[in-house]
């Protein structure tokens, strides 16, 4: 489905920023197992990145706003209700307008539970245009990166015209202060197709791409293709369309589970 290169899922830097914190699972993050959904991973990686950028001043030094372009996400050992997981992000690369975030998800013993790799573009939050990011960003950011230049070059294909869709119905929690549908409401919309088209499996991986955005007002409608395979594996493509156009699409490989991976606590 992707054109575009593989993620690269660097390794933290030796020197340069890396932002480091912490999230407990709580029920509201939860699915009927237990598990992290990944809307609220999603939530998650972009409550950290905010907080990076909030301590690091970025908005008062260089105005503007960040648009998510592409999210890669791979879940090794998703965490549970209750669970505490660690963070840390750092900048892995950068272009004119844009730049690269990785985030790791460690356990408290120390071990990796998951991944993640994201494009934001740097935009004129009254235009819309991107940014140059500028030498403030260079000087912050410049030292992980290490030089390292990546591409907002987006590569899903548009689903087919055999494809099956549905009406995705907007509310008004799906709205975020930019009055556009938030980035991590849209992976509800993958969860949901999921487990409608392909039951009792989870994701294992997850990629994203977000061509334009939902507004209010808009008539969405959600198209997807599901393949299982008999070794257990499935992949799962997913588009969100409003007026013709594709608003943001999903690759997602999942691994069929027929019980629950832990007990539900008491």
């Amino acid at each position: 489905m992707s054109g575009v290169p593989e993620p690269v899922f660097v390794d933290q830097p030796a020197e340069g920023r890396i932002y480091r914190t912490a999230r407990r699972v709580h029920l509201g993050d939860v699915g009927a197992q237990g598990e992290l959904r990944l809307e609220a991973l999603s939530r998650f990686i972009q409550d950290v990145a905010t907080d990076d950028a909030l301590d690091a001043d970025l908005r008062g030094h260089l105005g503007g706003t960040w648009v998510l372009r592409r999210l890669v996400v791979e879940i090794l050992d998703a965490p549970h209700f209750n669970d505490d997981v660690s963070f840390a992000t750092f900048c892995s690369g950068t272009g004119h307008a844009w730049a690269e975030r990785r985030t790791d998800l460690t356990s408290p013993t120390g071990s990796l539970i998951a991944r993640t790799v994201a494009i934001w573009v740097f935009i004129d939050e009254a235009g819309g245009r991107p940014l140059a990011l500028g030498d403030h960003f260079h000087e912050l950011f410049g030292a992980s990166a290490m030089g390292r230049k990546v591409s907002a070059r987006l590569g899903h294909r548009r689903p087919s015209d055999t494809a099956p869709s549905r009406e995705w119905a907007l509310r008004e929690s799906d709205f975020d202060f930019l009055d556009h549908v938030n980035n991590a409401r849209y992976l509800e919309a993958v969860e949901d197709e999921l487990v409608g088209r392909m039951p009792k499996h989870r994701p294992v991986w997850a990629e994203l791409e977000f061509r334009g955005a939902v507004e209010r007002g808009e008539a969405v409608e959600i198209r997807s293709e599901a393949v299982a395979s008999v070794e257990g594996e499935g992949e799962l493509l997913v588009w969100l369309v409003s007026h013709g156009e594709v608003r943001m699409s999903a690759r997602v490989l999942t691994r069929f589970t027929p019980s629950p991976t832990r007990p539900l606590p008491r």
